[in-house]
């Protein structure tokens, strides 16, 4: 497994590069097209300066956890890089706010973290309101962690059908972060079995420590920042 660079040496090019050979390697290794897994590169808490290296060296997804910081980071980013740097997306992947609904729509192309129905009626109406419409995806507390925001599992089925007919959302998949004193396999595995009878084809699942096992089980969008980017303060 790729190690995280330290703070003070890490160069995000090369480390993304290492990141994406260990994608490689795992796609290979579990019979899977490179292609069908999206590297995002968590940027959350790095400045500008850190990230701009691996969008030249590339990257084009990446995940943010709060609204504000994005909003305060991004735009300028887009527009210096945009045209030069084509097709960069911004995922929001930590807990969403149903007051900060209308600037995440605005702003990301995809929401990890969908999980409660309050969010679902904000996201319905900003989404009709600006007639744009993120990914969305459902987080799954496949650990039933009290300070844990998710779904819990038993109840995703009747969620997801209040997201489709309740609210009118289109969801496009599951997200999911496993208890960190457990194995990450059986949570990634319920992560899929969910999906799969609720017919969604996209998973959010790994992260720098555990993506290779993710991807053994359906990943396709694993969130990676530590090992790009290096440690955080």
């Amino acid at each position: 497994m790729t190690q995280a660079p330290s703070p003070a040496t890490a160069d995000s090019a090369a480390a993304l590069a290492a990141v994406r050979a260990e994608i490689a390697r795992a796609c290979r290794d579990a019979g899977r097209d490179v292609a069908s897994v999206t590297l995002v590169a968590v940027s959350k808490t790095f400045p500008a300066e850190a990230i701009k290296p691996a969008i030249a060296a590339g990257q084009r997804v990446f995940g943010e956890n709060r609204v504000q910081e994005a909003k305060a980071k991004w735009p300028p980013l887009m527009a210096k890089y945009q045209d030069l740097h084509p097709g960069i997306e911004l995922h929001l992947i930590g807990p969403l706010q149903s007051n900060k609904a209308k600037e995440a729509v605005a702003l990301f192309d995809a929401i990890h973290s969908v999980d409660r129905a309050s969010l679902c009626e904000a996201l319905g109406k900003e989404i009709a309101k600006q007639r744009r419409a993120p990914l969305l995806f459902a987080e799954i507390n496949t650990g039933a962690e009290p300070q844990k925001a998710g779904v819990l599992p038993q109840d995703a089925d009747a969620f997801l059908t209040a997201c489709r007919e309740t609210y009118g959302l289109t969801m496009s998949g599951l997200m999911c972060i496993p208890p960190l004193d457990e194995a990450p396999g059986p949570h990634f595995a319920l992560t899929a079995k969910i999906a799969k009878r609720n017919g969604l084809k996209l998973l959010s699942m790994g992260m720098s420590a555990d993506f290779a096992t993710a991807i053994s089980l359906g990943a396709t969008h694993v969130r990676i920042g530590s090992a790009i980017f290096g440690g955080r303060t």
